[in-house]
């Protein structure tokens, strides 16, 4: 079963990947491409060249586990600022991703600081 609760860390790898891989193949990717360690906790987003399908990857305890989502009329909205080769999502953007909203142009209001002055 998924057991995915809000504070675990969501890591999406923004360079296509050929979903011919599988666990070890994508478990290589998050090691040497996204320098993170695959058996702590997080999910690792992988999204395919048409943007119609993802694959995370994420360690539960006692093995890999890997889910699919996969698209049949849209295409995910994928971050594509080349600065970065990972991209970290709190648990209400990987919310806002699957249902299709593009994540990189939803920002909140900014906070406000007030100071009391005596």
């Amino acid at each position: 079963m998924i057991d995915w609760h809000s504070d675990i860390p969501i890591y999406l790898h923004k360079a296509q990947v050929d979903f011919r891989k599988s666990i070890n193949g994508l478990s290589v990717i998050v090691a040497e491409s996204m320098h993170l360690s695959v058996t702590e906790p997080g999910l690792f987003v992988f999204c395919n060249k048409s943007r119609r399908q993802l694959k995370v990857l994420y360690w539960d305890s006692t093995g890999f586990a890997l889910w699919q989502k996969r698209l049949e009329r849209d295409r995910f909205k994928w971050p594509s600022d080349e600065r970065f080769n990972v991209v970290t999502l709190n648990h209400e953007q990987w919310c806002w991703l699957l249902r299709g909203f593009d994540i990189t142009k939803i920002s909140p209001h900014s906070p406000i600081f007030y100071r009391d002055e005596v």
